[in-house]
């Protein structure tokens, strides 16, 4: 998700939360931790759901299939607390259940390993989002025919402000799932994977729509959309000539636009195609939809709500470049956020770090190299260093006040490839991290080592000093000119120890590039220069006079 624009706000509102959120509570730790009564395994959920914009409401129910990871008297899943949780039950048993916050707690009998299904049941009016996508809840608009248009977007507060569900970010369902969507027969019903089938209900006036993701998805990419759409398709062939689904669905009356606009997403998965392989949910489809937010990574079915115009509601991104941020952004997010995905809010950064770093790896196979790193120096003024990357564990932290996990999170990765010196080194690391990880829950430690492994030289005092600590290291110089020669003196300041990077340095506009430590190094050239200056072009790192 972008959140660029919005953090003006959320800045100022998030900043006057930090306080609280040093000391958390027992409802943080409920929803964010790995508890006994979570220790559970979800294969599947079959979702059955009723919504009527005009009561603003939902109702319906959810199949959970788990295997237990222990044996279990007391189980959880989540259900926000504004919402009737009407009935839990195994099979035909009625299970008694408690309440706190957020969490439910039901009593169970289960053994170690046995495939168990139970079915909730639910009703209730949910959270409505007032800036959506970023404080999350439904949106229940009109378009401008004047017809009802749903959504909701919850990365923030997570599945459970809409659905029960073991709403943790670490279990996503092995085997997928199947949505099926009641809505008014007017409406037209969109969920993430395939369209499976439509049919009429008993109940005169009312359609469902048949959705089945079949692979592992975070349940906070599980969405719905409903309105007066129009579907249209395209196909896109990958490498190995195979073909992919391209499934558009937009509002009546912006179809030509959209068939126009939407040109761009066959290049763009052929550059992704290129550095990390084809689209991960090949058998799910690709699709965008257009939504009434900004937009949203919703697997296999993203969000798209940018009006139809080049990078961000028509500016941010630099002039000499057109194209529809969040497209490129958002689908990108497949891969990185999707496929590739983290088990705790505390490593965000590595969905959203990884996928703004994407973006420049887009430009760079579109425009080249050069134009990549002006595109990242467009991301540089948005770096704030005002917190570590890593957030706290276990405690659902979602309080991060301003958008560094992208920016900053992007130019460290920038930063480690200036570090390896080598291109395609640099490339076959991030595949190889993408392709281990692929459907898989990761962590930082796990990238860390990956790293480590990869390249194998250490980089621990990296790692701290980019992602655990605040401040950025600096390059310092110092230069002793005499007659017709020149020394520098060089070595990297507010720095963690045994932190290693080459720095590019101008002289009389010419760049070279030096390894500088914490240790002052220098060096003696045969000439008397005018200008020698540090440059950051390539590195996050600060240039001290």
């Amino acid at each position: 998700m972008s959140i660029r624009i919005f953090f003006i706000i959320l800045a100022v509102i998030w900043g006057e939360c930090l306080p609280a959120q040093t000391s958390f509570t027992r409802r943080d730790s409920l929803k964010g931790s790995l508890r006994p009564e979570r220790a559970y395994n979800v294969m599947h959920y079959t979702i059955n759901l009723k919504v009527d914009p005009s009561s603003k409401s939902l109702e319906g129910s959810v199949e959970m299939e788990f295997i237990p990871l222990q044996a279990m008297q007391r189980l959880q899943i989540d259900l926000a607390s504004n919402m009737e949780l009407s009935a839990v039950r195994d099979g035909r048993k009625l299970l008694k259940f408690t309440r706190e916050f957020g969490a439910v707690f039901i009593d169970v009998d289960y053994k170690e390993g046995s495939r168990e299904k139970l079915v909730i049941s639910y009703r209730g009016k949910p959270a409505q989002a007032k800036t959506p996508p970023w404080d999350g809840g439904f949106i229940w608009k009109t378009d401008e025919q004047g017809n009802a248009w749903v959504g909701v977007s919850c990365q923030g507060p997570g599945a459970s402000i809409w659905w029960p569900c073991k709403d943790h970010l670490s279990d996503e369902p092995d085997e997928g799932i199947a949505l099926n969507l009641t809505l008014p027969e007017n409406m037209m019903g969109i969920s993430n994977g395939q369209l499976v089938g439509v049919d009429q209900p008993e109940q005169a006036g009312w359609k469902t729509w048949h959705w089945k993701v079949s692979y592992p998805i975070n349940t906070y990419n599980v969405s719905i959309y409903a309105g007066d759409y129009v579907h249209f398709q395209d196909s896109y062939t990958a490498g190995d000539s195979s073909k992919l689904a391209l499934n558009y669905y937009v509002l009546r009356g912006n179809e030509e636009k959209a068939k126009s606009h939407f040109r761009q997403v066959g290049p763009m998965l052929a550059c992704y195609e290129k550095y990390f392989g084809k689209y991960p949910f090949w058998n799910d489809g690709y699709a965008l939809v257009e939504a009434p937010y900004l937009g949203m990574e919703h697997q296999s079915a993203v969000a798209y709500g940018n009006g139809y115009q080049r990078g961000y509601l028509g500016g941010r991104i630099p002039e000499e470049f057109n194209f529809d941020y969040i497209i490129i952004h958002e689908s990108g997010h497949e891969y990185f956020g999707n496929a590739l995905s983290v088990g705790d809010n505390a490593d965000l950064w590595l969905h959203e770090g990884l996928t703004t770093y994407l973006e420049a790896i887009y430009v760079e196979c579109m425009y080249g190299k050069k134009a990549s790193l002006r595109y990242l120096e467009s991301q540089r003024s948005s770096i704030r260093n005002a917190h570590p990357l890593v957030g706290p564990r276990g405690v659902h932290f979602t309080a991060y006040p301003d958008s560094d996990i992208y920016y900053k999170g992007s130019w460290v990765l920038q930063t480690l490839r200036f570090a390896l010196k080598n291109d395609a080194s640099w490339f076959k690391l991030l595949r190889a991290f993408y392709e281990a990880n692929r459907y898989r829950i990761v962590d930082t430690d796990q990238w860390k080592r990956f790293v480590d492994e990869f390249t194998g030289k250490d980089f621990g005092p990296f790692f701290e000093q980019y992602l655990h600590r605040t401040e950025i290291p600096a390059v310092e110089l110092k230069t002793d000119t005499s007659g017709h020669r020149t020394r520098i003196y060089y070595r990297l300041v507010n720095a963690v120890e045994g932190l290693e990077l080459p720095v590019e340095i101008s002289l009389d506009g010419r760049t070279i590039q030096l390894d500088a430590t914490t240790r002052e190094k220098n060096i003696e050239f045969s000439r008397a220069f005018k200008s020698v200056k540090a440059v950051n072009a390539q590195a996050l790192v600060r240039c001290e006079p």
